[in-house]
């Protein structure tokens, strides 16, 4: 029935996930607005329950992430190259970075680069623990450490991992671009059956989820800018025409396709981006005091790293971190396979350290100067200047309108914030945009042919998922997101676990196990006086000892496994003969003059 109605509708896809994803959307939606009492109880609910007793687990989960990369890239695996070992990598370095810049970073940036450091400032994380006052630089300090413990290294280790694994399974393996393949290595062929379609299933679902609730923040944040320009009503009426056109312009951006819609609009806003960072680094008259304060924040960032990464409010007990750091991890890896099949694609023929360190570091590089610069531009508008911040963001709760009030601290107010509004409407778009094709490929399954309409529908589900939990929820917008998102985001951190145990199965099945090191052996030896005795004592037999160190087998000759010298048995091939110094041409050392090796 469903491949006969696939086929009516002209569909190219696999019918299972396609319909079953459709229908968890269509029941979610008209669920929500049918039964928006009893919903909203069951998800506040259960979300309050698992903050209260798994809140350590989604922290864990990340920091666990982020060492077993470092660990795979670190260790030998890291020289695998994520495609046929003799391809050289498919962009440029300096392309791979710009494209790496662009990859699901616009939108955060945008909404949380004033509000998150600001927030802090006024109501520090480990206030009531640490005796941290509100306003003081010891406050602007620890709201730093948090800004950029939130998204650096730890959001860009939630993109990393399954990036890395669909990076290796789509161009090592050549298994579809699903989130199923990951787990080709536990599966096997299952990856085509029930249980390889319910992962892709529930990672779409929760893909199309976390991008809702990026444009849910992006809608917020937009109204609310059009609020303080131009005294727009920040209502339900308005939040639903906001989504109506950032949806209906990644509609348009869909149709165009990837040259024309997403390529365009991305390099742009990139350009736009850093103009308005430069903007606020130069005109707002503290540009040493950021430049000072970004190195300096950077360094404590560093130095606190290994207690953020493993504090979860046990003693003070606050339930800050609730709805702010769980809230970042469950969100950020529900969109982790949308930005993880991006760049596991750009990605083609780097190594795996190359991949771990670039992935890593860039944009969580950049993320440092960015947040530096309006971070520290906001602590110095509060400190230095006459203040208002955090009145706005912290003591009235308007987070979505942190960036309009602060930049009303700056030349051309007006201007500016026009300019920044138009920013994140386009980085919404292009999220919107580029979600559709990605979320398309998984339900498919390859990227050969993708008919429009499919493309569109994903566009429009992502919309209405959006408009529902802004709009329909029982809940307000931002309570509403968070909700929905910590409970979608549960099921992807056991995934991870699972990602992790597939790859590293997969990368010692494919590169082969390391044999023990063999070095050479060596005599036992005796003090000098004992080995006289026992020469002296029959009973004893000294032919096994020795006074002078001595060793009693060569240095064993290294072999390079991978050099090929024709087929062997079976179709193998034979190691080229003859030690690696002979067969790379560079002469052995010369022995010493009495023609004996060293040491004896």
């Amino acid at each position: 029935m469903l491949n006969r109605l696939h086929d009516a509708l002209r569909l190219r896809t696999s019918p299972v996930i396609f319909f079953s994803s459709a229908a968890v959307i269509i029941a979610f939606v008209l669920g929500t607005i049918l039964f928006t009492e009893p919903l909203d109880r069951a998800v506040s609910g259960a979300s309050e329950w698992l903050l209260t007793n798994l809140g350590w687990f989604y922290i864990l989960g990340v920091t666990m992430f982020l060492a077993f990369l470092l660990f795979i890239a670190v260790g030998r695996f890291g020289r695998v190259k994520l495609g046929p070992d003799d391809e050289p990598p498919e962009h440029s370095g300096g392309a791979w970075f710009a494209m790496l810049f662009a990859a699901g970073i616009g939108s955060i940036l945008m909404f949380w680069g004033v509000a998150e450091p600001v927030s802090h400032f006024g109501d520090p994380p480990r206030g009531t623990e640490l005796g941290i006052e509100a306003g003081t630089w010891a406050a602007a300090k620890d709201a730093m450490n948090f800004t950029y413990y939130h998204f650096t290294l730890h959001t860009w280790t939630i993109f990393t991992l399954p990036a890395l694994c669909f990076a290796y399974f789509i161009h090592k393996r050549n298994l579809p671009p699903r989130v199923s393949s990951i787990f080709q290595p536990i599966l096997g062929e299952g990856i085509h059956g029930p249980v390889g379609k319910f992962i892709d299933v529930v990672a779409i679902i929760g893909t199309v989820f976390g991008i809702a609730v990026s444009i849910g923040l992006g809608t917020l944040q937009i109204n609310g800018g059009l609020n303080q320009l131009f005294g727009v009503p920040e209502n339900a009426g308005w939040n639903l025409i906001i989504i109506g056109v950032v949806c209906g312009l990644a509609l348009i951006s869909v149709s165009l396709g990837l040259e024309k819609g997403i390529k365009v609009l991305s390099n742009f806003n990139i350009v736009a981006a850093v103009l308005l960072m430069l903007f606020v680094l130069v005109a707002g008259g503290s540009t040493l005091f950021i430049l000072k304060g970004t190195f300096e924040s950077f360094g404590s960032y560093l130095v606190n790293l290994p207690e953020l990464a493993l504090w979860n409010d046990t003693y003070a007990n606050s339930g800050w971190q609730n709805t702010w750091t769980v809230f970042y991890w469950a969100w950020t890896i529900t969109w982790s396979p949308f930005v993880g099949i991006f760049i596991a694609r750009i990605s083609k023929g780097r190594t795996i350290r190359q991949f771990v360190s670039g992935v890593l570091a860039i944009p969580a590089g950049f993320s440092v100067i960015w947040f530096g610069v309006f971070g520290l531009a906001s602590v110095n508008i509060e400190l230095n200047q006459d203040g208002g911040l955090v009145d706005r963001v912290v003591d009235e709760g308007d987070v979505p309108g942190a960036l309009f009030v602060f930049l009303d601290h700056y030349p051309a107010a007006f201007i500016v914030s026009v300019i920044a509004i138009i920013l994140v409407i386009i980085f919404f778009v292009t999220s919107v945009d580029s979600a559709a094709l990605v979320t398309d490929s998984m339900a498919n399954g390859h990227e050969d042919f993708n008919p429009l309409g499919q493309r569109i529908f994903w566009g429009v589900a992502i919309a209405l998922i959006t408009a529902t939990l802004l709009v329909f929820s029982g809940e307000g917008g931002l309570t509403a997101l968070q909700s929905t998102i910590i409970l979608v985001g549960l099921p992807f951190f056991v995934m991870g676990y699972f990602q992790m145990y597939a790859l590293l199965r997969a990368l010692k099945e494919d590169a082969g196990e390391l044999p023990p090191v063999r070095t050479r052996e060596w005599a036992q030896v005796l003090p000098p006086e004992e080995f006289e005795r026992r020469e002296e004592d029959e009973e004893f037999d000294t032919e096994e000892y020795v006074v002078e160190p001595t060793y009693t087998s060569e240095i064993p000759v290294l072999r390079d496994p991978y050099e090929e010298d024709g087929e062997g048995e079976n179709g193998g091939f034979m190691p080229v003969p003859g030690t690696l110094p002979a067969r790379t041409g560079t002469p052995r050392p010369p022995l010493p003059e009495d023609g004996r090796p060293q040491g004896r």
